[in-house]
């Protein structure tokens, strides 16, 4: 890819419901080690979509490679292209990207570093219109009320809301979240979250790492189930958050309960105080049971 140099088009802002993002057959090598392979799915504007897995399982190399950061087999569309051949800016227009480390080491004041995320935006749109987008986002994402403070004089949740204050005001059509809430009390999990999903109802399209199945089950339209660097599945919460399906990916005994409203309750089993044996997948149905069969379990 190619630098900032050259002054690209604006990108057209994408329809609801147009895909957005189109990933076929996706593999990531790293070291010479395959970490993803195998993976196939859209993200369309206007929805969320949640890739969840265990630890390990290529959750963030996979994001890696949707963002452009990592060299990948198969195929990744955005805007027509190939991620891999747009230059730096022309895709810094297209997507937003907020990952899971956010190291800053100069002494930075929070509103200069929200500033950056318009930085590819620059020559291309009036100050006017930088200042508008950037006092919006840092209320948004509530770190108007300390805008002036050193970053690095901030908590650990409150760079992670400063970082999504940036990915945001970069207004892209494409947002991509690296587990956005790891570092987050509940309020603001779930703030980080809503926030995410109002993005999409805006017409954008959103691809965010999760290690909570509850959030994702909650927030998200669609969900990506990945195991061991391979797509075990995609499709609505409903479809793809099985108990069975979960317990047998996860390694451990998930119960899933539909309310009456069709949300899932999605809680883990609890060790008791001795420490028991690992739990086969075979024995998954026996730690309680959905109150409507999944469209997977149907099959």
């Amino acid at each position: 890819m190619t630098g900032f140099r050259t002054r690209p088009a604006v990108p057209t802002p994408p329809r609801p419901g147009e895909v957005v993002l189109a990933a076929r057959d996706v593999s990531v090598v790293l070291g010479g080690d395959t970490i993803v392979s195998g993976v196939t799915f859209d993200a369309a504007a206007g929805e969320v979509l949640a890739i969840i897995g265990p630890n390990g399982a290529g959750k963030s190399t996979l994001l890696g490679a949707l963002s452009g950061d990592h060299s990948y087999g198969g195929s990744i569309r955005m805007g027509g292209r190939e991620v891999s051949d747009w230059s730096a800016r022309e895709l810094a227009l297209r997507r937003s990207v907020l990952r899971q480390s956010n190291t800053v080491n100069f002494p930075f004041n929070v509103v200069d570093i929200v500033k950056m995320g318009r930085a590819p935006w620059q020559n291309l749109v009036s100050v006017a219109e930088d200042d508008r987008v950037i006092a919006q986002e840092l209320l948004r994402s509530d770190t108007y009320r300390f805008a002036e403070r050193i970053y690095t004089s901030l908590s650990g949740g409150e760079r992670a809301r400063v970082a999504l204050a940036r990915a945001m005001t970069q207004r892209t059509g494409l947002l991509l979240l690296d587990e956005p809430t790891a570092a987050l009390d509940v309020n603001y999990q779930e703030h980080v979250l809503a926030i995410a999903r109002v993005y999409a109802r805006a017409g954008n399209a959103v691809v965010v790492v999760l290690h909570d199945l509850a959030a994702a089950a909650a927030y998200a339209d669609r969900v990506l189930l990945v195991d061991q660097g391979a797509m075990r599945a995609v499709g609505t919460p409903a479809e793809v958050m099985s108990q069975s399906t979960l317990t047998d990916v996860y390694r451990h005994p998930i119960r899933v309960i539909e309310e009456a409203d069709g949300s899932l309750l999605i809680v883990p089993v609890r060790f008791a105080d001795e420490r028991p044996e690992p739990v086969p997948s075979a024995m998954a149905p026996a730690y309680g049971t959905r109150t409507q069969t999944t469209q997977e379990e149907a099959r």
